[in-house]
């Protein structure tokens, strides 16, 4: 979901980056947003509790974030441009899942903008499995959901986790340069630029 169908690292960071600042840590969070991107929010809250030991719980810390974020994400409602088209079309030739290390409330929030809820009878996200990206089990979980082998899914990734966690879930994974250059992304079976280019590969002419 995130940095697929909604344009949300960049504000998934300024939320985080607010939050951080405004619990006292604004200039000394020590935290590298990249090195979280594709991963659960859980992880990047560890590593920060661990680091600074703040006095809010970790509970509180997630809250504090998630409400930040779906503040920004309903006011700004960044769908990326032409993936409302491509999911409507893909909705019609196969079944849809979403998988998402993003919470329960924050995928919610974002399935309903342009009323994309519609064409995902299952969705996956961080607290319904063990182990987040890049282990397999959000995607195999999701295709248990779909009544599907693993071996027919097609996963469309944006981050380097992502991928390696559809392949390890024995899936094909396309992966769009939205949030990382194609050179990060070559393990995946194809590595595309636009949704065009995803609309060719997964129903042709």
């Amino acid at each position: 979901m995130d940095g697929v169908i909604v344009d949300s690292e960049p504000r998934h960071e300024r939320a985080f980056l607010e939050v951080a600042r405004e619990i006292g840590y604004g200039d000394t969070h020590g935290v590298l947003w990249a090195d979280y991107v594709g991963r659960s929010e859980h992880d990047l809250w560890v590593d920060f509790v661990a680091k600074h030991k703040p006095a809010q719980t970790m509970e509180e810390l997630l809250k504090l974030k998630r409400d930040r974020v779906l503040e920004i994400l309903q006011r700004e409602e960044p769908i990326f441009a032409g993936l409302a088209e491509l999911v409507e079309k893909l909705a019609r030739a196969c079944k849809l899942g979403l998988a998402s290390g993003s919470d329960r409330a924050v995928v919610e929030a974002v399935l309903s903008l342009q009323d994309l809820r519609r064409f995902f009878p299952a969705t996956v996200t961080s607290s319904d499995v063990q182990r987040g990206k890049p282990a397999p089990d959000i995607f195999l979980r999701t295709a248990e959901l779909m009544r599907v082998a693993p071996a027919d899914c097609w996963v469309i990734e944006d981050s380097k986790p992502g991928v390696a966690a559809g392949l390890a879930a024995g899936m094909r994974v396309i992966a769009i340069t939205n949030t990382h250059p194609a050179e990060e992304l070559q393990q995946a079976t194809k590595v595309v630029k636009t949704y065009a280019e995803i609309e060719w590969l997964l129903l042709g002419d």
